[in-house]
């Protein structure tokens, strides 16, 4: 298990998006379960999921989670974290705001207390010590125990320590960005990962597989298709295939998936705690699964690091 703060985590970490989007309620509380089964304790949604599907309002997949928590001991297994910020009746961080999409995701998720409590971007408009004080008095009331952020800039992230500490307020402990194989830049060279090492923020990168990309189960000159495509043409160029063709090569050798490979090189990068990756049916599972254990060699990792340097 890894930590981040008071938190046991296991090292990848489950994503909800698909819950009530491609995978139906049936089937994924039969992922939580499998997933739980295997060793994973920590879950990711955000209210917002699915508000981008017709029909949906925000909210779909915390309902799901939250049905599955009701079942006697699953809410002792596991690690909740949700986001507030992107609902799109609810936008922003006014603390009237958070205060109501609180009610909400504790609402539909049915538990007292959320785990941690992501700001799901940023809000140039609110005054940074109005939300990160909401934030504090939330964890006062103990209606969450740690907040995070998620899609900040360095610099912003830096803005948020530096008013939180000289107001004496409660600092985040975690940060989400996007990083993966075929997206490095975000943390790499725009001084977030720096940032966040040096203030002790664990690094919870979602799009771990670059939407399905690093899964393997993309091919050059194939026409994409499916509900992921329009996110997965931004990784199927000729740079993202030189990554993948590594990717397969070293997965082949070792005899585990592509997945597999992928997201273990992301759990090795400095300060990632926990990778988030997603499934929507059980079969898929297993890659995932693996990855909670797989430690690549220093060759493996290296190679992938030069195939993936275009990224930088």
């Amino acid at each position: 298990m890894q930590r981040i703060s008071s938190l046991r985590v296991s090292p990848i970490c489950l994503g909800g998006n698909v819950f009530g989007w491609t995978a139906d309620g049936s089937t994924s509380e039969a992922i939580l379960d499998a997933f739980t089964a295997a060793g994973g304790n920590f879950i990711d949604t955000a209210d917002t999921y699915s508000a981008w599907v017709p029909g949906h309002r925000g909210g779909e997949s915390e309902s799901i989670i939250g049905s599955w928590l009701r079942h006697p001991g699953n809410r002792d297994k596991v690690v909740i974290a949700t986001k507030v910020a992107k609902m799109p009746t609810h936008r922003g961080l006014r603390p009237a705001n958070l205060r109501i999409c609180l009610d909400g995701s504790r609402r539909r998720l049915g538990i007292e207390t959320i785990d941690l409590y992501y700001a799901h971007e940023d809000d140039p408009r609110v005054p940074i010590a109005e939300w990160v004080g909401a934030f504090d008095t939330m964890i006062a009331h103990g209606t969450i125990r740690h907040y995070g952020l998620s899609n900040f800039t360095a610099e912003r992230t830096l803005e948020v320590i530096e008013v939180a500490t000289a107001e004496g307020l409660a600092l985040p402990v975690a940060h989400q960005p996007q990083y993966n194989l075929v997206h490095r830049a975000e943390v790499e060279t725009s001084g977030l990962g720096a940032a966040c090492r040096e203030h002790h923020l664990a690094l919870v990168p979602y799009y771990g597989l670059a939407g399905g990309f690093l899964s393997g189960k993309y091919a050059r000159g194939e026409v994409l298709h499916g509900p992921r495509a329009g996110t997965v043409k931004n990784y199927a160029t000729e740079a993202g295939f030189t990554v993948l063709d590594e990717v397969n090569r070293i997965a082949d050798e070792l005899g585990v998936e592509p997945a597999t490979v992928a997201l273990a090189w992301l759990r090795q990068q400095p300060g990632v705690v926990s990778p988030i990756a997603s499934v929507s049916r059980v079969e898929q599972l297993p890659p995932l699964v693996a990855a909670l254990e797989l430690h690549l060699g220093r060759a493996h990792m290296n190679h992938l690091t030069k195939a993936s340097a275009p990224f930088c």
